[in-house]
């Protein structure tokens, strides 16, 4: 049975850095499986994506060597078994509050007699190149389990949820963690003020041992937070490399075209 590279790299204290897959296409995630990235996810929560779709690419993902993860829509254990049984080698969970939540999670993703998962399916032991009696004893061991950190509350109970058994990484919704942190007025937070968020999902994960990581949005940005500690580390997503490219190529060519454009990334 082949074992998870990504929890290797995260318990060795190593950054480990992949994108995120938005659009659902086969052919793109296949190519992009090859770059060399540890990981994609594809993120499930806010795309149309749906279930047929998602075990085509988890399969094309593993086949290639790379490690098919899914962003869940929500924690509950009828999406993460779905995912998992589709053949991801692992969930990211979005907007984690309270150590119930996380709880709900990491059972929902294990099988007894340390979670609820239930058995069954054989898809995923395609995606580990092995039998199901094997995939059963062993798969509470490679599946990754990465929680999303997202609002103050999430922050206010980093330590509580970060000590849980079960929890391979800590993982920020930026964009979620930043609106969840307007005033009563709508005022935004300073970018000290979110930073200062960010140190304290960082040191709490430090004393906890749990690794954290955030997206990026740029090479730069994904080093400066692994440089600041971060291991789990998504770089864009597949659209925004494809926009972002055909922007700058159209700047260079016809400038006029990308004023008049309506898509940014």
């Amino acid at each position: 049975m082949k074992t998870n590279p990504v929890k290797q790299t995260l318990q060795s204290g190593k950054p480990s850095f992949g994108t995120w897959l938005s659009c659902g296409d086969l052919f793109a995630s296949r190519v992009l499986a090859r770059t060399g990235f540890e990981w994609l996810t594809l993120d499930m929560e806010h795309s149309p994506i749906d279930w047929s779709q998602a075990a085509m690419i988890f399969g094309a993902i593993a086949d290639a060597g790379c490690v098919p993860l899914a962003r869940v829509p929500q924690g509950s254990h009828d999406y993460i078994k779905r995912v998992l049984d589709a053949g991801a080698w692992g969930i990211v969970v979005p907007m984690v509050d309270t150590v119930e939540q996380a709880q709900r999670a990491i059972r929902a993703a294990k099988y007894p007699p340390i979670g609820n998962r239930s058995l069954g399916g054989g898809m995923h032991t395609l995606n580990f190149n092995t039998g199901a009696g094997e995939y059963f004893a062993r798969a509470n061991d490679e599946i990754l389990v990465v929680l999303q950190t997202e609002s103050p509350t999430g922050v206010a109970n980093a330590e509580e949820i970060y000590a849980l058994p079960g929890v391979d990484a800590i993982f920020v919704g930026p964009v979620d963690l930043r609106a969840n942190m307007r005033s009563a007025d709508g005022s935004e937070a300073s970018d000290d003020e979110f930073e200062s968020m960010l140190d304290r999902v960082v040191a709490a994960g430090r004393k906890t041992g749990t690794p954290t990581g955030m997206h990026t949005m740029s090479i730069d940005a994904a080093l400066a937070r692994a440089e600041q500690g971060m291991q789990f580390i998504a770089i864009g997503s597949e659209l925004k490399m494809m926009t972002e490219r055909a922007v700058e190529i159209l700047s260079a060519v016809a400038p006029e075209r990308v004023e008049q454009g309506l898509v940014r990334y």
